[in-house]
């Protein structure tokens, strides 16, 4: 819920979504007849692929380009490969896209995995599970992590996904934390949760973390603040401080794959239409959004958008064809009637950005640095890198300025000048 002050020199107060009393099981979406899966790797023509346009494959098969390929994909179907192509990425980054025709026959279950009680283990077969665990960071020799957080608070706006999964899964959630704790030896295992949701918390071995209803508390900046008495340095990321945050699902799924001893492909989504009614949905893996929109009864329009996350951190796609993916969480449908107009009017000084930023950062004059590309003198002199992508700047701006995509599009190209260094 978005709420406005009264005084027009007050902060702006948005408040998270709590999860209704007796929520409303999830609707289950039929498996599509095309699943699409994404890579994180580009196609290179000039090697010989480990796998083709007409390859068959099987339920819980693992998915690689190359031989010395460290990206994968989990077919959550039997079939067959119907086509391999290029994408970009919402910063025009090149991936791959695998498109399988699912066979209903052969479906049936998942390949049988012997599991292993090992983070390396983890890292190269269990990525992929619902809710996207970083079991890669968790096994970086590199990184050290003293503090694991399950996130059963939503971290953005109209969605209740996280709390969902926490308080209708907590036996899964709770032997998921165990075997977390078995595999990474991290000793130190805390939830986020709403107030609201404490009486429905997990008790074993997890020490809860109560977290308020004004945005941005629930983000990973804010909570190792507020609760773990660090203050996530400009340019560090929680693991570089030794703190790994992990979405309540993907320690369910943990838990539900170790019982299976196989793969797990359902994936909670909340989706918001363009009525502002909220769903509940469950889907595999790589069903495309035109297959929800479409057994929900939710007519998509040209230059309608869809937005894969919230409101406040959420990137838009303009292609009903986008696929379910491990990390979603939350599906915005917008009328493209409603839909706010960015525009090209310079900034107005009017200081709203600085003054709702939880960062402290004069974003005002951050943006003219980036609006010219200067990324480097833009975090020197203006704290690019302490930006925690909250949104709140473009919210409140008066000019109607995309200062978090500036932001977002900043720090990323200043990760490629570093890099090329």
């Amino acid at each position: 819920m978005i709420k406005r002050s009264f005084f027009a020199l007050s902060r702006p107060r948005l408040t998270y979504d709590l999860l209704e009393p007796d929520p409303l099981e999830p609707q289950t979406i039929p498996v599509p007849d095309l699943i699409t899966l994404f890579l994180t790797e580009s196609i290179d023509s000039k090697r010989p692929a480990l796998i083709k346009k007409g390859d068959p494959v099987e339920k819980g098969q693992k998915l690689v380009l190359y031989e010395d390929s460290t990206a994968y994909a989990v077919s959550p179907v039997a079939g067959t490969i119907k086509m391999i192509d290029s994408y970009s990425d919402d910063f025009g980054a090149i991936a791959t896209c695998i498109i399988i025709a699912h066979d209903p026959v052969r479906t049936s279950q998942a390949q049988s995995m012997e599991m292993s009680e090992d983070i390396s283990f983890a890292a190269a077969h269990l990525l992929k599970l619902p809710g996207a665990p970083p079991f890669d960071i968790l096994a970086d020799e590199n990184v050290n992590i003293t503090t694991i957080v399950i996130t059963g608070a939503d971290t953005d706006l109209l969605t209740t996904t996280s709390q969902y999964v926490t308080t209708s899964h907590i036996r899964d959630l709770e032997q998921g934390a165990k075997i977390l704790k078995q595999i990474t030896n991290v000793s130190r295992i805390c939830i986020t949760l709403p107030e609201s949701l404490n009486g429905n918390a997990p008790t074993a071995s997890l020490q809860v973390l109560q977290t308020g209803t004004v945005y941005p508390d629930t983000l990973p900046a804010m909570i190792m603040k507020d609760h773990l008495d660090q203050i996530l340095p400009a340019g560090k990321t929680p693991e570089e401080m030794g703190v790994c945050f992990i979405r309540a699902e993907a320690v369910v799924s943990l838990a539900r794959a170790f019982a299976a001893k196989a793969y797990i492909f359902e994936k909670h989504v909340t989706l918001v239409d363009k009525n502002a009614s909220r769903h509940r949905i469950k889907a595999v893996i790589g069903t495309p959004l035109s297959n929800i929109f479409s057994q929900l009864d939710i007519q998509v329009n040209d230059q309608d958008r869809i937005i894969i996350g919230g409101p406040m951190r959420g990137y838009a796609t303009f292609t009903v064809h986008h696929p379910v993916t491990p990390d979603m969480d939350t599906v915005v449908v917008q009328d493209q009637r409603i839909i706010p107009k960015i525009s090209d009017t310079p900034c107005v000084n009017c200081g709203k950005c600085v003054q709702i930023c939880p960062a402290d950062i004069q974003v005002n004059l951050l943006v003219r640095f980036l609006e010219t590309n200067q990324y480097e003198e833009a975090t020197d002199k203006y704290d690019l890198d302490a930006c925690i992508e909250c949104g709140l700047c473009t919210y409140v701006c008066t000019s109607q300025i995309a200062l978090g995509q500036y932001i977002r599009l900043g720090k990323h190209e200043l990760r490629k000048l570093r890099a090329d260094v």
